[in-house]
């Protein structure tokens, strides 16, 4: 009699407990028959612990609904600025191009995936695309900072950066100190536009203007429209390398401020997704593929951050 109600008791709290865990996930309460009550301890045990199973999202192994549902589809879909050497369309192939879509593409090929395809919008409004689920990812050299981590979960760093000023050859703007009295142009929604809107704050600079993309912010202080601009030191090299029409020239010395972590972001739902990029992307740390894609683009180990350091707290 005293080892039936001790099994009756056993089997109450266990089913207690398993109605409990039910609950806290969102399921729908049941009440066990009566009957079941009296089941052995074990029994319950056993039946406690395939439901747990069955409750588990994912296995090892199983490849997440987004990466299925891209290689079904076929192709990646991303948000670009068009802004080169990260993330561009080339104006005489159309192949998308850049630092960014490389290493991407290195992720691509890990995790099988065939295409990249990118969707070009302002760099204000990426997070935008991406939570309205038009693009399956931002990839464009954008900081992970602490108010996009409130919108969006954000890869493993890719690499780090910092911002540069660039002026005309000719200018009388030589130094930072200098351009208390200049008019400086940067791109909205970029770390750089903040940083020039500190400035202003702090009378570092007289007056900040906002330009749409990397190509119109060149334009502008090559002619004059403004003194100076605030802009992506990577972007900023590389644009003047590639364009023989541009007097202009990167201020040095110079001491970057907005020094910042690279990396790509999804959306919250898309949790799993982004533990499968963030695998691919540390494989490429660990084998020094990483390192090989900076480096053609003239990147020191400077650039590079390990697979321990580099990991991203995200918010959710």
């Amino acid at each position: 009699m005293k080892k039936k109600l001790l099994s009756m008791v056993l089997a109450a709290v266990l089913t207690a407990a398993m109605l409990t865990g039910c609950g806290s996930e969102g399921t729908e309460e049941t009440t066990a028959p009566a009957e079941e009550t009296e089941a052995p301890a074990e029994e319950e045990a056993e039946a406690a612990e395939g439901e747990a199973e069955a409750e588990t999202p994912k296995t090892d192994g199983e490849e997440s609904a987004l990466l299925k549902e891209i290689k079904d589809r076929g192709y990646i879909t991303i948000a670009t600025s068009n802004d080169a050497p990260f993330c561009y369309y080339d104006v005489d192939t159309n192949e998308l191009k850049g630092l960014d879509v490389e290493i991407l593409q290195e992720i691509c090929n890990r995790l099988g995936i065939p295409e990249i395809q990118a969707q070009v919008t302002d760099f204000s409004n990426m997070l935008i695309e991406l939570n309205n689920k038009n693009v399956d990812m931002v990839a464009d050299a954008m900081y992970i900072k602490d108010e996009r981590l409130e919108v969006a979960l954000f890869t493993d760093v890719w690499y780090t950066e910092g911002e540069a000023i660039t002026i005309r050859t000719d200018s009388e703007f030589t130094t930072k100190e200098s351009l208390k009295d200049a008019v400086v142009g940067a791109q909205p929604g970029t770390a750089f536009y903040e940083t020039g809107e500190q400035w202003v704050k702090e009378g570092k600079i007289k007056e900040l203007v906002g330009y749409e993309n990397q190509a119109t912010l060149m334009t502008a202080v090559n002619a004059g429209k403004v003194d100076a601009v605030i802009t992506d030191g990577i972007v900023s090299g590389y644009t003047i390398s590639q364009d023989s029409s541009l007097e202009l020239k990167l201020m040095s010395p110079y001491d970057a401020e907005a020094v910042g972590r690279i990396g790509a972001a999804v959306r919250f739902e898309d949790a799993d997704f982004l533990a499968e990029v963030n695998g691919a992307l540390n494989e490429m740390k660990e084998d020094g593929t990483l390192m090989k894609i900076l480096e053609s683009y003239g990147l020191t180990e400077d650039y590079f951050i390990g697979v321990e350091e580099g990991k991203t707290e995200n918010v959710q």
